[in-house]
């Protein structure tokens, strides 16, 4: 891990500064392209209107199989780039909206890019696709930011405080993570209250075959992704308590923020982890007010990027709550983890699941269970141009 003293820091900080009037962004292109597949989240071939596969259809413009690369050029020469989601629909309101405050502006303005976008683009967005759009260039800018400056990401969030952090695995089968060297798992979960009591017995059987593979002292997690209900989940809750879940993940749609009130008090025997599906630290900022969340999730290639990443671990760790950044493998993820006391653990990305090279690319450096930063500036990532011919051509 690079390590530089304060005073030099400081001092590069200082040169920063005196050339800020000389940067201007020159060129902002974004292309869609997927990391996974849209299969993997569902059908959109239904049998009839009342298809239980219509309420799981996600479509491309969710999770992985939306995802989006920006590109922001600069006139000194640097190139930034950053993850983003909302697929093409994101790119449209980036080439048809965004662009127009962000070519010509100084891109070192980082959070005043990120409020100028936020206001302009409030009364059709303020969630969803366009903060997906948002996060993409705000951490295209982050990564300029930091290049120009000569350090990782995390120096420009005050440092790192650890040199590596504990994985977690997402995966439905564990063993591979144990062949791997995580000793925490996560184990999506696919039945829910439609499913009845059957339903029940059989979540009941994978939570305790996984325990028993992982043992009685590895981390063992769920992620619902939204499927259950207030009583479903407080019920599932009494009978897994036996199993030791460290959290339940999203358990309910994401603006049933009463019902999540419900579960944090009185669910007793694990905790309620949410906030993958949140955007910028307004969101989360509810959340915490209502004391709907043990553990926050915010995804920043979705949720308003670093920006809204270092805002809402800022406001958490003010009331000791854990942050546990969704997809916190990814060379995104990583640096505020590493900069954040109250970041105890980062989820699996691209580790140990299928993928294309440009998803290995964005991997954070993983090795016995733990992942680290990358040292080079900015993000630690750059982009070959067969790759990108590749995967994305529209930035070449």
């Amino acid at each position: 891990m690079v390590r530089i003293s304060r005073r030099a820091l400081f001092a590069q900080l200082a040169a920063l500064a005196a050339a800020e009037t000389k940067m201007k962004i020159t060129s902002v292109k974004a292309v869609p392209f997927s990391l996974l597949g849209t299969g993997r989240f569902g059908t959109s071939q239904f049998k009839s209107d009342y298809d239980p596969a219509r309420w799981r259809w996600f479509g491309p413009f969710s999770q992985l199989s939306g995802s989006i690369l920006v590109q922001i050029r600069t006139e000194q020469g640097i190139t930034g780039y950053g993850m983003g989601g909302g697929g093409g629909a994101a790119c449209y309101i980036i080439d048809h909206h965004l662009k127009d405050l962000l070519v010509g502006a100084n891109p070192i303005n980082v959070e005043m890019l990120w409020e100028q976008m936020f206001s302009s683009t409030s009364f059709y967005g303020r969630k969803g696709v366009v903060i997906m759009a948002m996060s993409g260039i705000d951490l295209a800018l982050w990564d300029i930011a930091a290049k120009q400056a000569g350090v990782p990401v995390y120096q420009m969030l005050g440092g790192a405080v650890k040199d590596r952090v504990p994985a977690y695995l997402t995966s439905p089968d564990p063993k591979i993570g144990l062949d791997l060297g995580f000793r925490a798992f996560k184990l999506p979960v696919n039945l829910g209250p439609s499913d009845g009591e059957e339903g029940k017995k059989k979540v009941v059987e994978q939570i305790k075959q996984a325990r028993q593979v992982i043992g009685p002292d590895g981390l063992l997690m769920i992620d619902v992704l939204c499927r259950w209900e207030v009583p479903y989940t407080i019920e599932m809750a009494r009978r897994l308590a036996e199993y030791k879940l460290h959290f339940i993940e999203e358990p309910l749609l994401p603006d049933d923020l009463t019902g999540y009130q419900r579960l944090c008090s009185e669910i007793t025997s694990t905790r309620i982890a949410s906030g993958e599906h949140e955007y910028t630290h307004y969101g989360f900022d509810l959340l915490m007010r209502n004391k709907a969340a043990h553990i926050l999730q915010p995804d920043l290639t979705w949720s308003g990027g670093l920006t809204t990443g270092k805002r809402v671990a800022t406001m958490a760790a003010a009331g000791s709550i854990p942050v546990i950044p969704h997809r916190g493998g990814s060379v995104y993820g990583i640096h505020l983890i590493m900069a954040s006391a109250n970041c105890p653990m980062a989820e699996s990305f691209g580790t140990g699941e299928p993928g294309n090279e440009l998803m290995a690319l964005l991997t954070a450096p993983f090795e016995k269970g733990h992942y680290k930063a990358p040292t080079g500036p900015g993000f630690g990532v750059e982009f070959p141009p067969s790759l990108l011919r590749k995967h994305a051509p529209g930035l070449m």
